[in-house]
Order: structure tokens, then sequence, then C-alpha cells
């Protein structure tokens, strides 16, 4: 039997904003220290001893991440294979793309796990899985329920018939109660919070979704066939891929499973491994120590006569004076100013964001791309400053652009520059000038990082002012 890690990487964290964004969202950030979230997934399943051989991970990830995925996997030499959605359609498809992905599902285990979870104890984890890869060879479907500590309102509850500590049969699915049916659950016990987290044999799952949701396999077949290879992704059709019912696991099949008889039953396997979903601020809180008034602080940050609080500075001083249970979070752009109570609101605001088309929604300052990343620095009427950071041996895509010109100054490192027919170095302390329409390309040929500043001016100066003629990443046209 061979073990397939599905790390499902689509989410676009909307409750960690201002720092987690659609573009950058929590899972591809370093939270908790040098590692992302998607990193330590995927070293979390490193060290096992389990009784079936460990295939390297398949990420589901949104097409706009590709590239930083990628690059995340090259540092831990991880050689993973990556399927581009093209649209969100939430967990259950991206699990039966997995399935319908591996050569031999009746001998293939689905190791689903979420790409924004923390397991502080791995060794637990990874027994919890050991228990139950035998349960889930002989068909039925499992599901990772955390043991409670405490009475957690932001979590799913799985309920069983006896609280000794075995994998056992689900007896319900319980939504996220309030804290007093929260409470009487960790009383009572039986009640685990859901993982999220899934272990099943392929072809039990492509039967059990031909049989539930029919045009949910369909789709998720036409859009993985039709698909192509880009570089070294697989890019799933999106018309295909855009006709599938939106639907998480548990809704579309989990909760169903009854209507398949007895042969297939959704087992909880009880895992006590320190586990978090970080699925809001409070979560995030968690994970770091309070000083003596329970206030968690990040960055440059400054506390006086405050309590319960989160506080939260990627770039600036950040102040809290005389306040309680506050969530407050500062990025170069952007603040958030929230009560603890009202943590899961947050994607709201997240939502008029877009409604309003603010680029806040979905992009930081610091913007990454294929060869390194862009940062905003100043801007205003006809002119914007950017801070340009080219990767060792990256080259950008020739181009030009129709409303703007640009000046070049390299900071660190050596430019290659192309302009028109021309092919140039450009070191420390030195600049150039692109005219507006003139073809162009950046290359850093050095073994250090190249740091310039760009000054653009123009009438119109938007990201979709490029013309890309070449590009090694597959980026042609107007993108």
């Amino acid at each position: 039997m061979e073990l397939q890690p599905v790390i499902l990487s689509g989410g676009a964290g909307t409750r960690l904003w201002p720092l987690s964004r659609e573009l950058y969202p929590k899972q591809l950030i370093p939270l908790l220290g040098e590692k992302s979230l998607l990193q330590l997934t995927i070293v979390r399943l490193r060290g096992a001893s389990w009784p079936a051989t460990v295939q390297p991970a398949l990420i589901i990830a949104n097409q706009e991440h590709r590239f930083m995925i990628a690059e995340q996997c090259r540092q831990l030499q991880e050689s993973a294979r990556i399927i581009l959605e093209p649209c969100g359609r939430n967990t259950a498809p991206a699990a039966t793309v997995a399935a319908l992905a591996v050569d031999k599902p009746a001998e293939t285990l689905l190791l689903i796990l979420p790409a924004d979870h923390v397991v502080k104890n791995v060794p637990a984890f990874h027994q919890a899985i050991a228990t139950a890869i035998p349960i889930a060879s002989e068909g039925q479907v499992v599901m990772f329920g955390i043991v409670p500590d405490c009475p957690h309102t932001g979590y799913g509850y799985l309920k069983v018939d006896s609280n000794d500590g075995k994998p056992q049969p689900i007896a319900e699915f319980v939504e996220k109660p309030d804290v007093k049916r929260a409470e009487a659950f960790l009383q009572q016990g039986g009640y685990y919070w859901n993982s999220g987290m899934f272990l099943v044999r392929a072809d039990v799952w492509l039967k059990a979704v031909e049989t539930l949701q029919p045009a949910m396999l369909n789709a998720a077949k036409e859009a993985l066939n039709s698909g192509k290879q880009d570089l070294d992704f697989t890019r799933l059709d999106e018309a295909a891929f855009a006709a599938s019912p939106s639907d998480s696991i548990d809704y579309a099949v989990m909760e169903h499973l009854a209507e398949l008889g007895k042969t297939t039953r959704g087992i909880m396997v009880p895992m006590d491994a320190d586990w978090s979903d970080l699925g809001a601020w409070p979560s995030i809180a968690e994970q770091f120590p309070a000083d003596e008034h329970n206030n968690v602080s990040k960055g440059d940050v400054m506390l006086e006569a405050s309590e319960n609080c989160l506080a939260w500075s990627e770039s600036r001083l950040l102040a809290l004076v005389g306040v309680k249970d506050i969530i407050a979070v500062a990025t170069p752009d952007a603040v958030l100013v929230a009560h603890k109570d009202q943590a899961q609101s947050v994607k709201q605001i997240v939502e008029r964001l877009k409604g309003s088309n603010r680029y806040e929604a979905t992009l930081h300052r610091k913007v990454y791309r294929p060869w390194g990343s862009y940062e905003g620095v100043d801007e205003g009427e006809r002119f914007q400053v950017k801070r340009i950071c080219v990767n060792p041996g990256a080259t950008l895509s020739l181009q030009k652009h129709f409303h703007r010109a640009e000046h070049w100054v390299v900071v660190t490192g050596t430019a290659e520059v192309t302009r028109n027919d021309e092919v140039f170095l450009v070191t420390e302390n030195q600049s150039t000038f692109i005219p507006l329409g003139a073809t162009h390309r950046l290359k850093n040929p050095g073994k250090v990082m190249l740091e310039m500043i760009e000054v653009q001016s123009g009438p119109y100066l938007g990201e979709d002012d490029i013309v890309r003629m070449d590009d090694v990443y597959g980026r042609q046209g107007q993108q």
C-alpha cells in the first residue's frame, strides 16, 4: 500500500487579513518561524515509520501561487507534484482531483492535509496516522478528531458514542457551537474537534463521489484530462473545473456516507498532537508566549495599561494604551483593530475591499514574482517608486510598456540590461533609463541578490501595462 500526502493549499486566509492576502495567503507566510505553514506541513511528514510507502507530496494550489509554492518546495529539496486550480471550488473537488491523479487508486491511501495547520507534537501526529492506515486500507474513511482541551467555539465537532479514546464510527457532525454548548461538549465527553484531515483509499473516495456527487466527479475528470502541463505544473482546465459544484469534503461526502450502506463508514481516529488550524487571529495569539497581562506582541510594539491583547507589527511602531481584548495588526499599507470576539468577522472587511476593487484585499505592497519581488515605496501623480529584488540567476520577461518610462538605479549586485538592441551591465551606484515603448529585459547574472530602485513616470502606471514578448515562466502577452 502506498500513502500519498495531498496538501490542500488553495485558501486565501481572509480572517488573518491584513497579513494574509489572496495573492500571498497565510499558508505561504512564515508566521511561526523561518518556515511557512506549507513548508511545516511538508516537513511534518518526514521521519515517520508507517506501514506504507510514502510518496512525494501532491499539492493542490491556486494557480496564482505556483511560483511561490515551487520555490518553497525547492528550499526544502522536496520533489512535490503541483496541480493548479484555475478557481476555488472548496476541498471536495480538490480531493477528487487528487484521487484521479494517482496511478493505482485501489493501492493508494490519500492523506489529505490542509496547508495551514500547526501540529506541535509531531510524534503524536505520526502515531495517529499509523493507527488510521489499516482502517483506511480496509475501505473506511478516516477523519482525525482532535482531543479538545478547551470549549473552543471556532471549530466544528465530531461526536462519537464512546469516550474511550479509541477509533470509532462518527455518530454526528456538529457545527461550530456557542460557548455554552462547547462547555457541555467538554464535560460530557465523546466530542472531538474536526481537524479537516482525512485518510481514505483513492478508489473508495472516487466511488463515494460517483454515488453522492456525480457532477463533481465528472467535472474533476474533465478538468484533469483536459488540463495541460505548464513547466513543472499541471494546470486543470478552467471551464471544466469551474463547472464543478463547490463544496467541502464534510458536506459533499462525509455527512452522507450512511447513504452508501455499511461497507463504507466514517471512522474517527483521535489525535492529541497540540493542533491548531490558525483560522483567526486569536488562534495565532495562542502560538506565542504571553506577558503577565496575557498580552502577545510581535514586532515593534509597546503596550501600556492593556491586557489580553494581540499586537502585531510588520513595519512600524505599534502602541496600545488602556485597551482590553483587542487585536491590532499593522502592515506597511493597512492596520486592523478588532475586538477578539469579532475575529471571525475580519473576512467581511476583505469582502468589502474586494467590492470596492481595493488592492489591499489581494496584494501587499511587497509583491512576490517567480524572479524575486517588488515593493511600492512612494507614488504620486504620474510617478511611482519601487524597490526591486531579483534572485541570483533570475531573469524577468522581455517586455515593453505603452504608457510609462523607467529609471533604474542599482543599489547592490549587478544588472544585465537589455534595451532594444543593446545588452550591457549596470553595477552598484550606476543607473540607466528605459524610454517609453522600448523593448527591455532585466537579468541578475551574479550570485548575490540584485537590489535596485525603479522610478516609473507616465500617465498610466498600472501593472497591466506590460506586453511580454518572451518569458521563461510562460507568461506571454498582457498579464
